[in-house]
C-alpha cells in the first residue's frame, strides 16, 4: 500500500467546495495513478473519518501562453469524498 499522504497532494478549497463541505463532501487534489479503494483508505486514515462514497474525474490541463509560445499545464485527478452521515466533519476545511 501506498503512504496515505502520497495519495492526497492537497484539498482544494473554492466557493464550490466550501458549499458541498457543509454536506459532508470534500475536495481534493490527488495522485493520478490512486484508484477509488485507495483514496477512501488515505482519507480515513489522514483524518480519522469514515467515508461513504468517492468520486473522481480526471482534469486536463489548461492552455498557458508565454509570449508567443504555447505550453500545457499538467493534467490532475480530483476526488469528491462523501462521508458518513454519522462522521464528524474534517477540521481542516472548517473556519476556511
Amino acid at each position: 500500500m501506498k503512504n496515505p499522504r502520497d495519495i492526497i497532494i492537497k484539498p482544494i478549497i473554492t466557493e464550490r467546495s466550501m458549499a458541498d463541505a457543509e454536506e459532508k463532501k470534500f475536495t481534493f487534489k490527488v495522485d493520478k495513478r490512486a484508484n477509488k479503494i485507495e483514496i477512501k483508505n488515505a482519507v480515513e486514515v489522514i483524518f480519522g473519518v469514515e467515508v461513504e462514497k468517492v468520486s473522481t474525474m480526471n482534469m486536463k490541463g489548461k492552455l498557458k501562453r508565454t509570449g508567443r509560445f504555447v505550453g500545457r499545464r499538467s493534467d490532475w485527478k480530483k476526488a469528491i469524498v462523501k462521508l458518513t452521515p454519522g462522521s464528524k466533519g474534517i477540521q481542516f476545511f472548517e473556519g476556511v
